[in-house]
């Protein structure tokens, strides 16, 4: 669907607007997330937190902001709830001590894991009536999509 030439032809529909699909899409994968991380006591942030340190164990806190698409500002508080939490600790890079640099501890892996099985139950149903194929193509034509938002 093409929008050229919308100021002389205005019929717009909603239901074929592909942001449209995305933000719900997104705000009910968020609901039931909530619901999935409130049993094993996160939030989304926190738990995005988790899932970024898991593979690499270390981050700065601007890179984890980057990722977790969350403001710097507010990554640095939740980073420092998360410390007290006990999830992960902070402190300054040995390289450049302006960078503060982000660790994941063991309670932090374990509830990362007890996480990520509420979130993979949900991931696996949700999913359960797309091939692998559609699947790598969803994810593909987000990456593409993402990207163009960008160079906007």
């Amino acid at each position: 669907m093409r929008w050229d030439n919308v100021e002389n032809n205005y019929e717009f529909d909603f239901s074929k607007w592909p942001f449209y699909w995305l933000a719900r899409a997104d705000r009910t994968y968020l609901t039931l997330i909530e619901k999935a991380l409130a049993r094993v006591g996160l939030d989304v942030p926190s738990w995005r937190v988790l899932m970024i340190l898991h593979g690499q164990q270390t981050a700065s806190v601007s890179e984890i902001s980057e990722h977790a698409i969350v403001k710097l500002s507010t990554m640095t508080k939740i980073i420092q709830r998360m410390q007290v939490e006990g999830l992960v600790t902070s402190g300054p890079s040995e390289e450049d001590r302006r960078v503060t640099i982000v660790t994941i501890t063991e309670e932090g892996e374990r509830r990362g894991r007890d996480a990520w099985r509420e979130c993979q139950r949900i991931s696996d149903r949700v999913f359960s009536d797309f091939t692998d194929v559609e699947t790598q193509i969803l994810v593909s034509l987000l990456q593409k999509l993402s990207g163009s938002l960008q160079e906007y």
